[in-house]
């Protein structure tokens, strides 16, 4: 019979990050003021801040990067590993803003990426992606830019993100790709029903992440869960609008790691497409789902409350037409 307790690996997470937030007096600060940049939302403040990220990364004590009140103009950043520090925390008390123009970050794959990094926390604050106009110009179908996702942490370990606001994203709010030992709590995730892409928080290729007390409306997935993924702890999580928690879409390609060990519980949906949903294109695949706990999910005016679709095809354009090689087993739906 499966264990429907919360792994001892999220209880060590929890208590590590409970640990590093009580010690964060003794840490060194560096305010991105006195690096030059400016609170007030038209000033690029972008070089500001990466050299306050570079002043702490090579620091050898652990450290704070602060961020006081006010709108900081930022275009794409991306933060890099290999840092003396063993603790980098962004405390932010402001707002970060991207450039009103779509076009400025619509070619990044990212606004705001950490990469090949240990230890960082992002504390607080606002993120505001501007996204409105890219979801405009992808409604007139016009020749648009992909758009970037709003915060993105890949092939990096022991990450916090707490408290944190994210407004409007043109893509992706948050991904978490090929990391461990990921805690996300408090967030407040928020974009129109309609909004194209946006999920809301994406996993994939990582373990031990727990995403914890959130909130997230959307126009796409409120979580997503890509190949890869093991030791996922959802809980209460409420999602709506959007198209609800989905694992995939797998089946993307022939070579593909399986999601296992994954429990979404606690959890409540109003006004989605979808409630629990696993589903993966109809083609040949090694991946596969395996050991998922849905628990205790309270779902209100939605449109497909539990879903289980092997022959995913949005728009039915350009589908498979095959068999889907996505062995699913050992699935829990309970007190739904």
């Amino acid at each position: 019979m499966m264990n429907l307790s919360r792994p001892s690996h999220s209880i060590l997470l929890i208590l590590f990050f409970m640990l590093a937030i009580n010690s964060t007096s003794a840490l060194t600060k560096y305010n991105v003021l006195n690096f030059g940049a400016k609170p007030n939302g038209k000033t690029d403040s972008t070089k500001a801040f990466l050299m306050a990220w570079k002043a702490a990364c090579a620091s050898a004590d652990s450290t704070i990067i602060y961020v006081p009140k006010g709108r900081y103009l930022l275009g794409s950043m991306a933060f890099q590993g290999g840092c003396k520090s063993p603790q980098i925390i962004f405390r932010i008390d402001g707002t970060l803003v991207a450039p009103q123009d779509y076009r400025v970050l619509g070619k990044s794959t990212d606004w705001l990426s950490f990469e090949g990094v240990n230890g960082v926390s992002i504390l607080g604050g606002a993120l505001d992606a501007k996204g409105p106009s890219l979801w405009a110009c992808k409604a007139s179908h016009s020749n648009c830019p992909s758009g970037a996702t709003t915060l993105s942490f890949t092939n990096s370990k022991n990450i916090r993100i707490r408290s944190l606001l994210s407004l409007n994203s043109q893509m992706f709010h948050i991904v978490i790709n090929g990391c461990e030992n990921v805690n996300v709590q408090g967030v407040r995730i928020i974009a129109a029903g309609n909004s194209p892409n946006t999920d809301g928080i994406h996993v994939q290729l990582s373990k031990n992440v727990n995403i914890i007390k959130c909130s997230i409306k959307t126009g796409d997935d409120c979580i997503s869960v890509g190949p890869g993924t093991k030791n996922l702890w959802v809980e209460q999580v409420t999602c709506g609008p959007g198209h609800g928690i989905s694992i995939g879409s797998l089946a993307k390609d022939l070579k593909e790691e399986g999601v296992q060990n994954i429990t979404m519980k606690k959890t409540i949906f109003l006004g989605t497409q979808n409630g629990l949903r696993i589903k993966s294109w109809a083609r040949p695949s090694t991946g596969f789902v395996q050991g998922v706990r849905f628990m205790d999910s309270l779902m209100v005016n939605v449109q497909n409350p539990i879903v289980i679709d092997q022959n995913y095809c949005p728009h039915n354009l350009n589908c498979p037409n095959q068999v889907s090689g996505i062995k699913i087993k050992d699935i829990i739906y309970e007190g739904i």
